[in-house]
């Protein structure tokens, strides 16, 4: 059974910084790709960032520049640095994992998800 748990959202002013966690469970952290997504209310689920098993990352272009994402494989943990965050930036943020996702899949193409951690920026 695979266990994904996100935490260190919050609310912040515009210009501030958070660093979302992502502890997974339950397999092979290494074989994973791994990938953060958000959803603001009355929108769909889009993609912020992702890593793949070989390390590789992939970014929206909204994020780019602000955010980092990076996995730590001895602690089973993936982080989201976010700088810089804009009000815009505000929503659920979900932390995903799939062994035969890509950096590139879809919400769709992972099978295991967290409950979300809330970000809040205001202006």
């Amino acid at each position: 059974q695979v266990h994904v748990v996100e935490s260190g959202g919050g609310s912040v002013q515009a210009g501030g910084s958070l660093r979302l966690s992502c502890i997974v469970s339950g397999y092979s952290f290494s074989g994973y790709c791994m990938a953060w997504f958000r959803q603001a209310p009355g929108k769909e689920r889009e993609a912020v960032a992702a890593v793949d098993s070989d390390g590789s990352t992939a970014y929206a272009d909204a994020v780019k520049g602000r955010f980092t994402v990076s996995r730590d494989s001895a602690k089973h943990t993936l982080f989201l640095q976010m700088n810089n965050l804009k009000p815009e930036d505000t929503a659920m943020y979900y932390c995903a994992a799939d062994r035969r996702a890509v950096r590139d899949s879809p919400p769709s193409g992972f099978r295991y998800w967290g409950q979300g951690t809330q970000v809040t920026v205001s202006s």
